[in-house]
């Protein structure tokens, strides 16, 4: 029998034998395309190729591809577990030709790999192709010599043109071409028939390998014109295949999976390897492990979330199977021991695959049961409809993602109200817009926008320049012609040396004069995306459209400004270099007076963690690496190393700013020359903004400086309070708190003592109600402690007894009712305590014999105390 893992080298290996480049697996993360959420199948990485802005180097390439199917457009969330091959991550075997060969080799060597190498019954296979592609069936016929009757043509089944299973295109314009399909029969005992035919559903017969034969360009009225050269594109999903292979029929009875859901049983402890949780459990880990390697963490939107969403389907599953505890992460070194050959990433991430998953894990576990309890309430009451409100209860408090809800509603034969969930979500993200409404703040009029061209930006070569030509003028969002003193509003120029707030930096402040005129520039910001946009006063003459100004940024400001700017790029390489590459920006804010960075990470920093970070910033510091500016192209920016986000627009010409060997990246903002000129960074604060996302705060420059000297002063005033210096402070203040804990101690003792006698005390002048000893009294300085102590005495002393103690200090009084003997049953201590504490506006409860609570010290308390014995005689009656 193959194990998978032989199938993946048999497949490499055979198209290397025949000329192919093999190349590795791209991240599941597409690199630099926006269009895409994940890798979704094996052309991905190919795309640029096909569309002819690559050029690869080589005409025939072969490998296998990792691809997940768990949101956006593709999406098999829902059906995992429940079907025999759908997963979340799979892997595509694939060979690949860019204007070599085409359908006739394709074909043979499809055959002779399944039929010669792997030994395929020939007569279990049949194909399919593209109803009008007689040069393929000719092949599978008269070359091959596949019988006629099992070479199915298939037509537009699609209702439109070329909308077939066997007709393939990249989009609705550009390369498409015919398809032909190769499908395995597991036998007769399996329901289902052939493809085309009514009954194509059921599982006898299997897709295992599509060609798709790319020899036409699709032109927006729909007509096809031949490429001029053709190209291949196979896919076959190494699941099935290994299944067929094995001689079985579902792709989680295979070795890989056979081995996951042993790990899955182990750590839940289930003994029925069938169930359905343990196949969810182990696809899951798949998906979860190689997003995480691929740079994914867990977080509340886009890749993150639904990375989220998997890690907490398999907890839930592990919570039917009765894992209430963490379990997910120990199935790791169980996928290692199978896919770590095939992927040495994975191997070499280990333990931050498990440290990621055990922080979402033990994050999840504290609400996944008081979730499901809810859920059970919800469930009981739907009449088999899951309101939206109650799908968005669940999500917002209990971190239940929508297809969860509906994933477990689904098991009990229940449905969920989707559009109302949806309507609720819309009404959280209004709520966050009106929360932050300055985003309308930079709008401007659309028809003032197209008149102007965009602000031309000088800031990067100075700080003040003359000449700049007023463009227009804006008060409350309206053009205006003119401003006069006391108008505050905003300036356009046509260029400018304020930089707009963009990128985290914020903007420059200055003044804007010029022949008595003066324009007090508080901020700058990006209007209409392109507009810079001088925000201000007019404090001395008159500002009219088409005027002439010099305008002077605030020098001090921008210096300051830039050493957080520039320290933030080296801040960002540190961490990516000490804690990892899953390491990326989340949000930044780069003031004069200080930085902040958020970033993707899992776990808080530790002490050394952030001083080995420190240190390495400030080594960056001291390299005094020049910051070079670059602008070109956007790959070319991407092979010289520099690091591209995921949703960030860019244009063909990009700025890439590099700082030695510490910092490559994307940047327009400004920057230092050199990174000595940071002089001292220092970090003040690290804090979680969010699951999955870290924040560090930082100061640079005179501003760590300073900081630096006020924390040596602070030591040394701490220092002259412990009657020491600097250097023996920890030991003085370890002494100290050596002698208050002794002092402590010796204070609960005469505590004690003090209760001891006053129970001996009271205990002789309790009063006798028909035989139940009773004790209600106010004792000066106890507190809730001592009370207890008195109290468990006087009902050793007293045997059948009611107790209410106060113990009253600084207008407040703590309560402790105790009930012992025959008396319990009769007198519940809750509803006593309850009594006397509703009289000094209190409250308090507990257990029938022992109840706690507090209110006001005074006159009333006195005669709530005095009332006691009347309602406790009544309920002795």
């Amino acid at each position: 029998m193959k194990t998978t893992t032989e199938i993946r080298s048999d497949f490499l290996e055979f198209f290397r034998g025949k000329g192919h480049t093999i190349v590795p697996s791209a991240p599941l993360v597409p690199a630099n395309d926006p269009t895409l959420l994940f890798t979704n199948s094996g052309m991905v990485q190919f795309k640029n190729v096909f569309l002819g802005s690559e050029k690869p180097g080589y005409v025939r390439a072969s490998d296998v591809q990792r691809c997940l199917r768990a949101g956006g457009k593709h999406n098999d969330l829902d059906q995992v577990g429940y079907t025999a091959r759908h997963h979340t991550f799979f892997e595509m075997l694939g060979n690949w030709s860019f204007g070599d060969y085409f359908k006739d080799d394709a074909i043979v060597w499809a055959w002779e790999l399944l039929t010669k190498v792997w030994g395929l019954a020939p007569e279990r296979l049949l194909v399919t192709v593209y109803q009008t592609d007689d040069e393929a069936f000719e092949i599978w016929n008269k070359k091959i010599g596949v019988p006629a009757e099992r070479i199915v043509r298939i037509g537009d089944n699609k209702g439109a043109p070329f909308a077939s299973d066997n007709f393939w295109q990249m989009a609705d314009t550009g390369p498409c071409g015919p398809c032909t399909e190769i499908f395995y029969d597991h036998g007769d005992h399996i329901a289902g028939g052939p493809p085309g035919s009514p009954d194509e559903d059921g599982d006898r017969f299997i897709e295992i390998w599509n060609l798709v034969f790319m020899q036409f360009d699709r032109q927006p009225d729909g007509t096809l014109l031949p490429l001029p050269a053709p190209c291949v594109d196979t896919g076959m999903g190494l699941e099935r295949l290994a299944a067929v292979l094995q001689g079985v029929h579902g792709n989680y009875e295979i070795d890989l999976f056979r081995h996951l859901i042993a790990a899955a049983a182990k750590y839940t402890h289930t003994d029925d390897l069938d169930n359905k949780s343990l196949r969810v459990i182990a696809d899951h880990i798949r998906a979860c492990s190689f997003l995480i390697v691929d740079g994914v963490l867990p977080s509340n939107d886009g890749r993150g979330y639904v990375l989220r969403r998997i890690i907490r389907r398999a907890l839930r599953h592990g919570w039917m199977l009765g894992q209430k505890g963490v379990f997910f992460h120990k199935l790791v070194p169980a996928l290692v021991e199978v896919m770590g050959d095939a992927y040495p990433e994975l191997t070499a991430k280990r333990e931050l695959v498990e440290a990621a998953l055990a922080a979402e894990e033990e994050r999840f576990a504290a609400t996944l049961d008081s979730g499901m309890r809810i859920f059970d309430e919800i469930a009981a009451r739907s009449q088999g409809v899951i309101a939206g409100a109650d799908a968005f209860k669940l999500y917002d408090t209990y971190g239940f993602p929508a297809d969860l809800t509906a994933d477990i509603a689904r098991e009990r034969g229940l449905s969920v109200d989707m559009a109302g969930f949806e309507v609720e979500m819309e009404e959280q993200r209004r709520k966050a817009r009106e929360a932050g409404k300055f985003g309308n703040a930079t709008s401007m009029p659309a028809e003032l926008a197209a008149q102007l061209a965009p602000t031309e930006f000088l800031g990067y070569d100075r700080l003040t320049d003359g000449g700049l030509q007023v463009v227009a003028l804006l008060r409350d969002g309206v053009p205006v012609d003119e401003f006069r003193v006391g108008d505050e509003g905003v300036v356009i120029l046509d260029r400018t040396p304020f930089y707009a707030e963009s990128g985290g930096q914020v903007g420059d402040s200055g003044e804007l004069d010029e022949a008595g005129t003066r324009f007090v520039v508080d901020d700058t910001q990006k209007f209409a995306g392109q507009f810079h946009g001088h925000i201000g006063r007019l404090t001395a003459g008159t500002l009219k459209r088409g005027d002439r100004v010099l305008g002077a940024v605030d020098e001090a400001r921008r210096s300051a400004t830039v050493l957080n700017h520039s320290a933030t790029h080296l801040l960002h390489a540190a961490l990516r270099r000490l804690l990892g590459d899953h390491v990326t920006q989340k949000g930044s804010l780069v003031a004069p007076d200080r930085l902040r960075f958020d970033f993707s990470h899992f776990n808080p920093l530790t002490d050394a963690e952030l001083a080995q970070i420190e240190r390495q910033v400030n080594a960056d510091v001291r390299r005094n690496y020049e910051a070079e500016v670059h602008q070109m192209g956007m790959q070319e920016a991407i092979d010289f190393g520099a690091m591209a986000l995921f949703g960030e627009k860019y244009g063909d010409r990009v700025r890439v700013l590099r700082m030695g060997e510490a910092s490559t990246e994307l940047c327009g903002g400004t920057h230092v020359s050199r990174t000595g000129d940071i002089g001292l960074f220092k970090i003040v604060a690290e804090s979680g903004v969010q699951a999955g996302v870290r924040r560090i705060e930082a100061l640079t420059g005179q501003g760590a400086l300073d900081y630096v000297t006020q924390e040596e002063q602070r030591l040394e005033q701490a220092a002259r309070l412990l009657g020491g210096n600097a250097g023996d402070v920890a030991d003085k203040l370890r002494a100290l708190l050596d002698r208050q804990k002794k002092l402590e101690r010796e204070l609960e003792s005469i505590k004690a003592k003090a209760a001891s006698g006053a129970a001996s005390d009271l205990a002789g002048s309790a009063a006798d109600i028909g035989g139940v000893k009773l004790v209600a009294t106010r004792l000066e300085g106890f507190d809730a402690k001592a009370l207890r102590e008195a109290v468990d005495r006087l009902k050793q002393q007293l045997g059948d007894a009611v107790i209410v103690l106060a113990g009253a200090s600084d207008g407040k009084a703590a309560l402790v009712a105790g009930v012992n003997g025959s008396a319990v049953g009769k007198v519940k201590a809750g509803e006593l305590l309850a009594h006397v504490a509703g009289q000094i506006n209190g409250k308090g409860g507990g257990r029938p014999d022992m109840a706690q609570g507090g209110g006001d010290d005074g006159p009333a308390l006195v005669q709530a105390l005095a009332g006691v014995a009347q309602w406790v005689e009544s309920k002795l009656v």
